[in-house]
């Protein structure tokens, strides 16, 4: 198979598709692997090293989306990245398509194999090619809004940790998943005063036995939710549904609750963000103000951090990407059917439900694809 990787071009976005460990794995087991000029440069990867590693550098996007059967990224294709995607072809890649009709409908046009990094499961439960990222934006989350708090950038001017004799700025983290431990786990290292708020016990049990007193718990019900962004300097929104619109938890009128100069951070800007007055932002532009409240939904988080993120990433979709290019994806697929929940277009037609409901179109089922 011909595997290629372009250079990631949405703002600020440093990652790669396959680092050059990657390559000379798939490189190994009898595969052509292309790399654009210069994709790995954001994470210190640079072209000579791909080719010790037994890939090919090609000079543009075009000739790897032409020539490539199988294309991997970071990111979402972008618009007119999705217009030199054709029949057959294979694009594995995190989409997250569900708030995004317009690219949905552009791989839906195409033609194109579109697998998912986001909605791939596991035997064990959750979703693995999505949580080392989420790992990295819950982490970052604390640091992002530790910095939108300081004066100079809008916030409040508050110290997350406190100094003795001064109370620590007060985390409210919505959601105990991967993105909301991570968070919590920052925010209590810095000595924050943090309550975490799930609606499922089992989550509230698990958080609440690793941090004891560290950190509190509350169940996620609408006055306790109301209650905690209120009283918050710094609230993260940490919700996820797997391939679905993230639901707007947090409504403007409850900004007129928190005090002027808190932070929202939206982590689950990719799938559509959790606060009604989130719109997707920049690294080059991160933040914003609403009713006073500074909003930061920088829908890349991780790229920030691209050598820890592409590392941590392709150590969970290398596997996956190699079975597709060794048996083909329908075999890989028919033979996995935790990494069959990743394929969310095909030949058309939209084979991941939720996305389906989302944009309102029909859905047909994986298994109909793999037929």
């Amino acid at each position: 198979m011909i595997i290629g990787t372009p250079k990631e071009i949405k703002n600020h976005e440093y990652r790669v598709g396959l680092t050059p460990e990657s390559a000379r794995e798939l490189a190994a087991h009898g595969h052509r692997v292309l790399v654009q000029s210069g994709a790995g440069e954001g994470i210190g990867a640079h072209d000579s090293h791909y080719v010790e590693a037994g890939a090919e550098i090609v000079g543009s996007a075009e000739e790897i989306f032409a020539t490539s059967d199988m294309v991997v990224k970071v990111k979402e294709p972008q618009a007119n990245e999705r217009a030199m995607l054709r029949e057959g072809q294979i694009l594995y890649t995190y989409l997250h398509l569900a708030p995004d009709p317009d690219q949905t409908r552009d791989l839906m046009k195409s033609g194109a194999v579109c697998i998912a990094y986001e909605t791939v499961t596991s035997p064990y439960g959750g979703l693995p090619l999505l949580k080392p990222m989420s790992q990295v934006a819950g982490r970052m989350s604390i640091q992002a809004g530790a910095t939108a708090l300081e004066k100079a950038h809008g916030g409040r001017g508050v110290l997350l940790g406190g100094v003795p004799g001064v109370a620590p700025g007060k985390v409210c983290v919505i959601g105990g998943g991967v993105v909301g431990f991570n968070a919590a786990q920052m925010a209590a290292g810095l000595g924050a005063d943090v309550t975490i708020l799930d609606r499922d016990p089992e989550v509230l049990e698990r958080v609440g036995t690793f941090f004891e007193s560290r950190a509190k718990t509350r169940f996620s019900n609408r006055a306790n939710l109301a209650e905690c962004v209120a009283e918050a300097d710094l609230v993260i929104g940490a919700v996820l549904i797997p391939g679905a619109e993230a639901p707007k938890l947090v409504n403007r009128e409850m900004l007129g609750t928190m005090r002027q100069g808190s932070v929202l951070v939206d982590v689950a800007i990719d799938q559509g963000g959790c606060f009604e007055t989130s719109h997707p932002t920049t690294h080059a532009d991160p933040t914003y103000i609403v009713d006073g409240i500074v909003h930061y939904a920088v829908a890349n988080m991780p790229g920030a951090v691209a050598r820890t993120s592409t590392y941590a990433l392709n150590n969970v979709t290398l596997p996956h990407a190699l079975r597709i290019a060794d048996l083909g994806w329908k075999e890989a697929l028919r033979r996995d059917v935790h990494l069959s929940q990743g394929l969310n277009v095909w030949n058309g037609k939209v084979t991941f439900e939720a996305v389906a409901e989302a944009i309102g179109t029909d859905y047909v089922p994986v298994e109909q694809a793999l037929a």
